[in-house]
């Protein structure tokens, strides 16, 4: 290093009233070379994030923080082996260090107060110009500047004069990735698509050398010369996702008089089931009515019949039917996703689950083939399914297989609710207590005896028009009973 070189030290600039910064990367080591406006570390706050730029040319001599520090204002970063000659870029060296940057026109140095010793201007010309261009021929064009700071290929290890066939960069999503600014801008200078780019750092931010690792694996596939031949690295496996935050516990009995309750046997099966399937599937549920005034006069009429045949005919076996035909009619809601997530799994089987209020909680008795029973005979099995569940005996077999489930709350009360998917089914139909209301009908109104719907679905499987097509078939299919007293073939 020449007389002219000097040490410059590299602060945190003015924060405002930000405190203890957090440094959530560190962009340089001691040795690298390095420009003005090159990121030397990354700071986050609360509120934003930022690179400290350098404010000199030259080579790293010491890095002062690390990277999960705090700093402040002022607070030194780095100090730098700079060259006051070197403090103002040319634009080729301006260019290469920062090709995102215009260039910056030299400034001329100022003229020597006295007269230099005769050794001076040897000296100043070799610090400003380390390296002699070679000569070239009149009109020959001229050789490009070398820099000695280092390109994003040359920090991989990669020939600059090879061309990456890196998929395109998708803006929105590279616009939403989880990186710094000089991230950003490393990766556009690469091509990479930072939607692609698993992070590793703090907070699963992508840092620089993940974005070097994506190229490196990325140029692997690749066939290239041999000198630019590497090892690709391992795949880095997928960070497991953190698991939902926990609700704090509380010392209740510091309000007031507590008392503890045991959760039953089945709440507590049950219990992680439901939340497993509320947190992983996407409910959606659509709501209608249908009109069953006519349906409950049919069952009234029947009522008799069934007694002496030993059936209680009550409103679900109609319901069960008319969604036995409504899967019949849309074979979706009649599937499961596979496990994969590219496919469907369709069942040719009907076996329709319903929810059975016991003194124990909620549980699915699974009426098996219902697809081959009439209503007397869904009847007929909901009542000893109901029985066995309300006592206790309903064994694991009549619990499991089911395709659909209905869950009827129309004997307590309510006017609508949002049931949750029983997985691995796709939907469930929810059956709130039916009441007399005015319909508009033949330019007056009449009173109708409707029924609340509420079907709520899993919609990468359903989407909204096909749940609204199944909701109002079934409708009209629970408006017409006599086609659900049809025959079973």
């Amino acid at each position: 290093m020449n007389a002219a070189a000097s040490v410059v030290e590299v602060r945190v600039p003015d924060m405002g009233n930000f405190k203890d910064v957090a440094v959530i990367d560190v962009l340089v080591k001691p040795g690298d070379t390095i420009a003005i406006d090159t990121p030397l570390v990354t700071l986050e706050s609360d509120k934003a994030t930022m690179d400290v730029p350098s404010t000199a040319v030259g080579v790293v001599e010491k890095v002062h923080t690390s990277k999960g520090g705090k700093v402040n204002t002022g607070d030194l970063i780095a100090t730098v082996r700079a060259d006051g000659a070197q403090r103002a870029p040319g634009p080729a060296q301006a260019a290469a260090a920062a090709p995102e940057r215009a260039p910056a026109p030299p400034r001329a140095a100022p003229a020597p107060a006295q007269p230099a010793p005769p050794t001076a201007p040897a000296a100043a010309t070799v610090a400003a110009a380390p390296v002699t261009p070679p000569a070239r021929a009149p009109g020959a064009a001229p050789a490009p500047a070398r820099s000695a700071v280092l390109t994003p290929r040359s920090l991989l290890g990669v020939p600059t004069s090879y061309r990456s066939d890196l998929a395109p960069i998708d803006d929105p999503a590279f616009t939403r990735a989880h990186a710094s600014p000089s991230v950003r801008r490393f990766a556009r200078e690469l091509g990479v698509n930072l939607a692609q780019v698993t992070g590793h750092g703090f907070k699963d931010r992508i840092t620089h050398d993940d974005v070097k690792a994506f190229v490196k694996g990325t140029l692997g596939a690749v066939p290239r010369p041999a000198a630019a031949r590497a090892p690709t690295p391992a795949p880095t496996p997928a960070p497991t996702p953190a698991p939902a935050p926990a609700v704090p516990a509380v010392d209740y009995s510091q309000f007031g008089p507590t008392a503890v309750e045991p959760l039953s046997r089945i709440q507590r099966i049950s219990g992680p089931r439901l939340q497993a399937s509320w947190t992983t599937i996407p409910h959606v549920t659509q709501f209608d009515e249908a009109d069953i005034t006519e349906l409950e006069q049919l069952r009234a009429s029947l009522k008799e019949r069934a007694q002496a045949a030993g059936v209680k005919l009550t409103p679900l076996a109609f319901i069960m039917r008319a969604c036995v035909k409504a899967l019949q009619e849309f074979p979706r809601f009649n599937s499961s996703l596979a496990a994969d997530g590219a496919n469907l799994i369709v069942r040719k089987y009907v076996h329709m689950g319903f929810a059975a209020d016991t003194p124990n909680g909620l549980v699915v008795p699974v009426v098996r083939d219902a697809d081959r029973k009439d209503v007397y005979e869904l009847a007929r099995h909901l009542g000893q399914l109901s029985e066995k569940a309300r006592a206790g005996k309903l064994p694991p077999t009549d619990m499991q297989g089911g395709c659909f489930t209905i869950s009827s709350l129309g004997g307590i009360g309510g006017t609508a609710f949002t049931p949750i998917i029983n997985a691995p089914e796709v939907a469930i139909l929810g059956v709130s207590r039916a009441a007399m209301r005015p319909v508009y009908r033949d330019l007056s109104f009449v009173p109708r005896l409707m029924l609340p719907l509420s079907l709520s679905y899993d919609h990468r499987v359903i989407d909204g028009a096909m749940a609204a097509r199944f909701t109002t078939w079934l409708a009209q299919a629970l408006a017409d009973p006599r086609g659900l007293l049809e025959a079973v073939p």
